[in-house]
């Protein structure tokens, strides 16, 4: 049906156990809120707790149809579920879309649990999840077209990394350090100082030369004599052997 001028068109409302075609949602009442400012928005978002439960944050990222970045989101959430954390990333990646007016939203998630129980494939039992999950339909409710769906995680790098330094800053961990800069070729005028190097060790003295008709005493071994005292005698010197 069409809706009044300045109102969003509505067709139906899915029931909360009830699956929708295509991941599609639709809200089924009118909303004073004007139409959407672009076109369908594309977002990335994740939640992790370290420990589960233990510090937690999400990430998100947010894209317009030609790839633009439009937003990216970051938020630790204290101690707290990873199922916890995925919801609270849908949550803000629909409050972002709300509040600036882009009400056509693909949503991507590696989390196929909230992913099937947004689409109404699986029953939300948990006490904590239930009030995110009906908070997220509200939000939901107040787009002109919503679809989400689920990708595993190598597809959804960004916001994962968005996610693990929201648990960094909360945890006071320091973020990770920016790419080195390029160190220019070094100039005659600024040439840097020559590295450190460790001092080699001493040689070992060598002995002197005998000299000219000094007495030498060795021993023969394998045919040679090898002379006492660790001295030797240069090449090509004649010497007299005398057998004790």
């Amino acid at each position: 049906m069409k809706g009044a001028p300045g109102l969003v068109a509505t067709t139906w409302r899915l029931g909360d156990n009830q699956s929708m075609p295509n991941g599609d949602l639709f809200a089924a009442e009118a909303s004073t809120r004007s139409r959407s400012t672009g076109g369908t928005v594309l977002a990335h978002c994740d939640g992790g707790a370290r420990g589960n439960p233990g510090p937690a944050g999400y990430g998100a990222v947010i894209a317009a149809e030609d790839g633009t970045v439009l937003a990216e989101l970051s938020e630790f959430l204290g101690h707290k579920t990873n199922n916890y954390a995925e919801y609270s990333g849908l949550l803000g990646v629909l409050q972002w879309a709300i509040d600036h007016n882009h009400l056509r939203v693909r949503l991507v998630s590696d989390s196929e649990l909230m992913v099937k129980q947004i689409q109404g494939k699986y029953k939300v039992n948990s006490p904590d999840l239930k009030p995110l999950w009906e908070e997220a339909k509200r939000r939901i409710a107040k787009l002109e077209f919503f679809n989400i769906s689920h990708a595993l995680r190598h597809k959804n790098k960004t916001a994962d990394r968005l996610a693990n330094e929201a648990m960094d800053r909360g945890m006071g961990r320091p973020a990770a350090a920016p790419p080195l800069k390029a160190i220019p070729y070094p100039t005659k005028s600024s040439e840097p100082p020559a590295p450190k190097r460790m001092d080699p060790l001493p040689a070992e003295p060598r002995p002197s030369a005998p000299a000219a008709g000094e007495m030498l005493r060795g021993f023969v071994r394998d045919g040679s004599i090898v002379l006492l005292g660790g001295k030797t005698l240069p090449d090509g010197v004649f010497v007299k052997v005398i057998r004790e």
